[in-house]
């Protein structure tokens, strides 16, 4: 007797009907005044999180802080000499594409987009956003448009620097009464021991509990962790991207 059997499989999202869109937001290309290296946008904090956005049928957009040319962190980069992130085969995946090739030679800059035209925000991490993200004050706007909309609203790793000092449009930080996480001591210290050098000009974790009225948490280092109080999300690092971007869609599909 023969049985049939029916296996529908997306080979990549680009078919499935559109549930919305997400707007992505990585650092341009900069120099880290602490050790002189050349940074930018971690692969793995947007790789991950693309993934899963377009596994769940949203389309995504990336914009930057200087728009034009983006580039990856060294040692995220799986074909890096130092094999670091040499078991990153999502990012390597789409490293062989075209088209996310071409997505990264040329964004728009962030002063382009408005929060009207997307469902939600995420922030990519990575070691450029230690400068170019803090203190950026179109970007506290951007993404507290988005949250005081009530859209979905994440970052990752070192791109929670933002929440250090984003204010929401009532002049209050965005944190107040949030329990949020972010890049942590631990790992800065594993980091900084790794390469011999203090890498960051500060810390995210020691900075976010100088703060009153917030609570900031860490888990095991490089675990993944991202929590979500509201429609604030956040993720503790590199291997987080991926649960910060399933609570987006989790809020997105509710």
């Amino acid at each position: 007797m023969n049985t049939v059997q029916e296996v529908q499989s997306y080979v990549h999202a680009h078919g499935m009907p559109l549930k919305g869109k997400i707007l992505m937001v990585a650092s341009s290309p900069a120099v880290s005044k602490q050790t002189g290296w050349p940074i930018g946008f971690w692969a793995a904090e947007m790789t991950h999180p693309l993934r899963v956005f377009q596994e769940a049928g949203y389309e995504v957009e990336v914009v930057s802080t200087e728009g034009g040319k983006l580039e990856m962190d060294g040692y995220s980069n799986p074909t890096d000499e130092s094999g670091y992130s040499a078991h990153d085969v999502i990012s390597l995946g789409y490293m062989q594409q075209e088209w996310f090739n071409k997505l990264l030679e040329n964004t728009n800059k962030l002063t382009e987009v408005k929060a009207d035209d997307y469902d939600a925000i995420f922030l990519v991490g990575g070691q450029g956003p230690m400068y170019t993200f803090r203190g950026n004050k179109d970007l506290e706007k951007l993404f507290a448009d988005f949250y005081e909309q009530g859209k979905p609203s994440a970052a990752v790793c070192h791109s929670t620097t933002l929440l250090l000092e984003a204010k929401k449009s009532n002049g209050e930080l965005l944190v107040q009464g949030k329990t949020w996480t972010g890049f942590a001591d631990a790992e800065e210290e594993y980091a900084d021991q790794a390469v011999g050098m203090k890498i960051q000009p500060y810390r995210i974790e020691d900075l976010a509990r100088q703060i009153e009225g917030t609570t900031f948490k860490v888990a095991a280092p490089f675990s993944s962790y991202a929590i979500a109080d509201g429609n604030l999300i956040t993720g503790q690092q590199q291997n987080s991207g991926a649960a910060a971007a399933e609570l987006v869609v989790q809020q997105l599909s509710k």
